[in-house]
């Protein structure tokens, strides 16, 4: 979005700024054309992680020794807490798309109140 028509919505009393920060149009951000490859990304990584914890699972009930079983507890925790945290990578992309909006609305509003000041953007 350029910075004329940035200027264009913020003047524009019919803009309804709460439609742009639903979950709907965030998640549809995400996984749109742009944010593919991090989507993808994403995807595979938290995939990759749940067959680890799957497989730590069921092979931490099949072994008989204590120490491979302290080994397969500890890489399912591992696994579950690397879930949470593609989760959290994802939720911060998704929210990405929020924020450098809001900074652009931001820097709009400033640049609106410097013309006004008479001080010409400097």
């Amino acid at each position: 979005m350029n910075d004329d028509r940035i200027e264009d919505i913020l003047n524009d009393d019919a803009y309804d700024e709460s439609r742009e920060d639903t979950l709907r149009a965030m998640i549809s951000q995400f996984y749109g054309k742009r944010m593919r490859s991090t989507a993808v990304l994403v995807w595979a990584f938290g995939l990759i992680f749940v067959a680890l914890t799957a497989a730590a699972l069921i092979t931490f009930f099949q072994v008989e020794s204590t120490r491979s079983q302290i080994l397969y507890a500890s890489l399912f925790v591992c696994g579950v807490q690397m879930i949470g945290l593609m989760k959290i990578f994802a939720w911060q992309m998704i929210h990405r798309n929020s924020v450098k909006r809001a900074i652009k609305h931001l820097e709009a509003r400033l640049e609106a109140l410097c013309k006004t000041k008479g001080d010409g953007g400097e």
